[in-house]
């Protein structure tokens, strides 16, 4: 499986967990059930994600880049620009 596949394993996975972490609260037995299963296939796909993470670093001789940007406040920017300085 390629790096990207993994990605969007985990994002479907974690999608599903949270549409059925929510049933599960109102009392949806089953949902419940498939929360518990569904842990268990992003448990493994995250580890899936990390070796394939680490052989891509080694490959390039880079670490990833990121595609989701880190959104921060100003005042978190503000602290961030001091601590450089």
């Amino acid at each position: 499986m390629a790096l990207k596949d993994t990605v969007q394993t985990m994002r479907k996975l974690l999608s599903d967990l949270t549409r059925d972490l929510e049933k599960g609260f109102l009392g949806n037995k089953a949902a419940s059930q498939r929360v518990r299963v569904n842990s268990i296939n992003f448990e493994k796909a995250c580890k899936m994600f990390r070796k394939e993470s680490v052989a891509s670093e080694r490959k390039t001789g880079k670490p990833l880049k990121s595609s989701a940007k880190k959104v921060i406040s100003k005042k978190q920017s503000a602290k961030v620009i001091k601590k450089r300085k």
